[in-house]
């Protein structure tokens, strides 16, 4: 299958591109040029198409080529879930490079959608659920998710809505828990400072998440909201307190110095069932 992707440099797109390749997909990247970052340094099965698919450049220069499926990644402001910019401006901008892409008669569309879609719902959290957020950024992409299934009615095309939970591993964003962990640990802090820890959430692997997307997207009837998580709430502080173990680190933990999030509630994780369905589906005779 040939992919175009977005957000291959990201956290999850690494991974992604690896996964894919090694299940003998080709690849191709959209990437925004930058100054100083490297375009040639992919492996083989991937090309790279330079541009910006927020600015009208990129129409006019719009690959020619049939794609099999867009796996649609990116996503800037992920530092800052409040700023107002996801509504003002990557709203705006994804939504019309999707509809161009559904336009082009590419069949399958894949766009990673958030947890936070649920907003402050406690408990186990099921697609069928509605939707409640309450941050800017959860707000855009409810919005993008509604706007797409709008734009099927007049294009056809499957839009698989990875809803991803929370995630870690090689390449996380230095200001992640876990990363904020290994550099106290690095610097040989003997405490480190975070909240209660009691918060339930739902983690994977990013290498899991990222073959779990490769499976999705090689799926040709799913259609709709995917949970993509492990099915399982973890405590923060358990988290926390394997990943020290793991590492063989002594840091001791100052447990409830900072508050708990306000934009999250105390206990949710995903119902993982629509994607353990599709993975247990006997395949027609």
């Amino acid at each position: 299958m040939h992919i175009l992707m977005t957000g291959g440099t990201g956290f999850i797109g690494r991974h992604l591109i690896r996964v894919l390749l090694d299940r003998g997909h080709r690849v191709s990247l959209l990437i925004r040029p930058m100054p100083n970052r490297p375009m040639s340094s992919w492996p083989q099965g991937v090309s790279v198409i330079s541009a910006d698919i927020h600015d009208e450049s990129f129409y006019k220069q719009i690959p020619n080529e049939p794609f099999e499926a867009l796996a649609h990644l990116a996503w800037s402001d992920l530092e800052n879930y409040r700023s107002l910019n996801h509504m003002e401006k990557v709203l705006p901008g994804d939504m019309k490079f999707l509809k161009t892409m559904a336009e082009k008669q590419i069949p399958k569309i894949f766009v990673s959608g958030t947890c936070f879609e649920y907003g402050l719902q406690e408990g186990c959290m099921s697609e069928t659920m509605p939707s409640a957020p309450i941050l800017p950024y959860a707000l855009a992409k409810d919005f993008l998710r509604k706007y797409l299934q709008e734009l099927q009615k007049k294009h056809h095309f499957h839009l698989q809505w990875g809803r991803l939970f929370y995630m870690h591993g090689p390449g996380q964003s230095q200001k992640s828990l876990l990363s904020l962990l290994d550099q106290a640990i690095t610097r040989g802090d003997s405490i480190f400072n975070m909240s209660g820890g009691e918060q339930l959430r739902d983690y994977l692997p990013v290498e899991t998440m990222a073959e779990k997307i490769a499976m999705i997207l090689e799926s040709d009837d799913l259609d709709g909201i995917i949970n993509i998580c492990s099915g399982r709430p973890v405590s923060v502080r358990h988290l926390v307190e394997q990943h020290i173990k793991k590492v063989k680190a002594s840091i001791q933990l100052n447990l409830g110095y900072y508050p708990y999030p306000d934009y999250e509630p105390m206990a949710y994780w995903g119902n993982d069932a629509t994607f353990e369905a599709m993975i247990n589906q006997v395949p027609n005779s």
